[in-house]
């Protein structure tokens, strides 16, 4: 004699086989809702987000008019101890390498800090590549910042090559990650 589980085992397994493919119906994303191919995260391999913000001295810097240009974009702020301590770092990385046509975009998290405190540490540390604002927060948001400082190495054709989250990066970090994006360059 069998009892009730074995009888309606074979019945129990096609209600949840059935329930489990009607969940899944139902609960799918519609045709067209999702991103448009965007990225959740900027990350290895994507193109880095376009962004224009303005500079300490004023200028607007728009990240796809250096493109043919290796870039790498720094997120900081004044208060962060790693950025503080990796900022020199990059400041010889960039003597040494921007005759090679190198950039380095160190943006403030603005939004997070001040356009005073940021023009104290520049002054600080005599850094001479560019110090975008970020002063709405919209660069952090589009580049989902979660730990400052974090970097993004970009190709010549603007897709990130690699992402380093936290700090301080060493001098020879920072040679080598430039040296492998001069290297692809045409």
């Amino acid at each position: 004699m069998k009892t009730l589980l074995e009888k309606y085992r074979i019945p129990t397994y096609l209600f949840v086989l059935i329930l489990g493919a009607v969940w899944t119906w139902l609960s799918a994303v519609p045709a067209g809702s999702t991103s448009a191919g965007e990225i959740p995260a900027p990350q290895e391999g994507f193109s880095a987000p376009d962004f224009s913000l303005r500079s300490l001295d004023g200028d607007t810097v728009t990240l796809s008019e250096l493109r043919g240009q290796p870039v790498l974009i720094n997120l900081w702020t004044s208060w962060c101890a790693p950025c503080r301590a990796e900022m020199p770092a990059m400041q010889r990385i960039h003597e040494k390498y921007r005759e090679r046509g190198f950039v380095i975009l160190a943006v403030n998290a603005t939004n997070q800090d001040s356009p005073n405190s940021a023009a104290a540490f520049v002054a600080e540390h005599g850094l001479t590549f560019p110090i975008l604002l970020d002063v709405d927060g919209s660069v952090s948001e589009h580049y989902h910042l979660r730990s400052l400082p974090t970097s993004f190495f970009v190709n010549s054709q603007g897709i990130i090559k690699e992402v380093v989250i936290g700090g301080p990066m060493s001098e020879a970090l920072l040679q080598t990650r430039v040296d492998n994006l001069l290297a692809e360059a045409p």
